[in-house]
């Protein structure tokens, strides 16, 4: 048996101290995550991430460096995810786009709130990347090529 992670993007996006999140319903669970999902073919990394914040939350973001590379295995569930997460800045809200599917509606929460909804985190990554971005983690965007 093969196994093949999946890659996921994701934009951790700040602003007076409060991190854009979204609530989404998985399995019949609503739960909290960066706006986040899978890598498509034909896109780059930094345009799939854009792509998805602006799905799932209507913001049009521009990523400003990498945050991170992030690896969880969740229990049973038989594959696991490799997020590429980016610290973005906003630029424009589209107010007027419906959110992606599962989406039920967007939050800005700050860490402590984040913290206290803890049951609620889609996965480790959650948490782990309002840290590094605490902590000032950030790595230069050329560090993601294309060739």
């Amino acid at each position: 048996m093969s196994w093949t992670p999946h890659v996921v993007v994701a934009c951790v996006v700040e602003r007076d101290g409060r991190f854009l999140l979204v609530e989404e319903s998985v399995n019949g669970e609503i739960l909290l995550n960066q706006p986040a999902g899978h890598w498509e073919q034909g896109e780059s990394l930094m345009d799939g991430a854009k792509r998805e914040t602006l799905e799932e939350t209507r913001w049009e973001v521009e990523p400003t460096h990498v945050l991170g590379l992030y690896h969880v295995d969740p229990p049973g569930l038989g594959y696991g995810f490799l997020r590429i997460a980016f610290a973005a800045e906003l630029r424009r809200e589209h107010a007027e786009r419906a959110l992606d599917q599962g989406i039920v509606r967007v939050l800005w929460l700050t860490r402590e709130e984040l913290v206290a909804r803890r049951a609620r985190h889609r996965s480790p990554m959650v948490l782990r990347c309002v840290d590094d971005w605490l902590a000032g983690k950030r790595y230069p965007l050329d560090l993601v090529a294309h060739l």
